[in-house]
């Protein structure tokens, strides 16, 4: 058994333009040479709407990198409190993205 794809326009579309139009995504031909059959399938677009992407998913596991002013001690302490810990040479605290989550400092993740 083998196969052939064609774009819509190609030689043995044509027919199939014209009764799908801009519907018609490919054709494709499939023989088989055992029962001597050659089968023709299209693909067409059935529905047609808006997407947005969704947000990238983050494992909730993943160390995320937040930015804490000196003087924000209550954040400070709280961050501490979920298991952050302050990189020195890095100037940002290190804590779980469940953590962040929990916390509500979605809005201080630095870019990892």
């Amino acid at each position: 058994m083998f196969n052939r794809k064609l774009r819509p326009g190609q030689q043995g579309t044509k027919k199939l333009v014209e009764q799908y139009g801009d519907r018609l995504l490919n054709v494709r031909y499939i023989y088989n040479a055992i029962s001597e059959v050659k089968m023709k399938t299209v693909v067409l677009v059935e529905e047609q709407k808006p997407w947005t992407k969704k947000r990238q998913y983050i494992p909730p596991n993943k160390i995320m990198h937040l930015k804490v002013e000196y003087d924000e001690v209550q954040i400070r302490n709280l961050v501490k409190s979920c298991g952050g810990r302050w990189n020195k040479e890095k100037g940002y605290w290190e804590i779980a993205y469940r953590q962040v989550q929990i916390l509500g400092l979605e809005n201080r993740i630095l870019n990892n």
